[in-house]
């Protein structure tokens, strides 16, 4: 049975490798793809783009940053073949016709997290109260400047304000302008991060505590579309069958994310 189940599999990964090779040559030569995406996705797509080159023969070309960034640039006009971000811009975004027709996909989801480093004892934060005590026991803590438009730093800037210590937080408070929280944990300077679960696992010298608890918790939907002036329609589409797909979700969920 395990024989007949490996082979069916290799099958089917085949099946979908000529598929996607298919539209390459369907359209006379590799296609150029142009992505604009969150970097909240990087440490994925760094792995899973050289696979899906491979397999197509067409060539990505990944433009990452904030959310708040990406958007502004796509509603001032800017497209590409692919765009990924939040599901609120997404939508948006599709308001503004700045999406071509058909339905938006979800890709992944990922939490606001705690982090601390790595070979330290992970502080309780399995419940609200719990949260609030390690937040004010730590000595130094560090997200995303919510001015600078990171999404879990603006989340979790509205959560301190939720949980009434403000105040208290101040004066040990690190910002950052992206998703460099758990990379200021992993050297030491600071006790605890707080961003998104991608932005954490894949960083050496850095662990996830966990998500936030209760009515805290809060998971970010990454979702795609293709961009109106997309010039590889198929080929964007290849791409969004392809990390929606079961070869990629494996590589997400290492990553920290939810696939789906």
């Amino acid at each position: 049975m395990a024989r007949m189940s490996c082979t069916a599999g290799v099958g089917m990964a085949l099946v979908g490798a000529l598929a996607f090779a298919a539209i390459a040559t369907s359209e006379g030569k590799a296609a150029e793809i142009k992505v604009l995406t969150s970097v909240a996705l990087t440490s994925a797509l760094k792995e899973l783009a050289p696979e899906f080159e491979r397999t197509t023969g067409n060539k990505l070309t990944i433009d990452y940053g904030l959310i708040v960034d990406m958007r502004k640039r796509v509603l001032e006009g800017e497209s590409a073949d692919v765009i990924i971000l939040s599901r609120p811009a997404m939508d948006e975004l599709q308001k503004q016709d700045k999406l071509a027709s058909g339905p938006i996909t979800n890709v992944v989801g990922t939490a606001v997290s705690v982090a601390s480093r790595s070979g330290t004892p992970k502080p309780d934060i399995g419940s609200v109260d719990a949260l609030k005590s390690a937040l004010l026991a730590a000595k130094s803590i560090v997200y995303a400047d919510p001015a600078k438009g990171g999404a879990s730093g603006v989340y979790f800037a509205r959560v301190l304000e939720r949980l009434g210590i403000v105040e208290q937080m101040q004066p040990k408070t690190i910002l950052v302008p992206g998703a460099q929280a758990a990379e200021v944990v992993a050297k030491g300077e600071a006790e605890l991060g707080v961003a998104q679960a991608s932005e954490i696992v894949p960083v050496a010298g850095a662990q996830l505590v966990g998500p936030l608890p209760g009515e805290y918790a809060r998971m970010t939907v990454f979702s795609a579309g293709i961009g109106t002036g997309s010039k590889a329609p198929d080929a964007a589409n290849a791409l969004i069958q392809f990390l929606t797909g079961p070869e990629a979700a494996p590589v997400f969920k290492s990553k920290g994310f939810e696939p789906g």
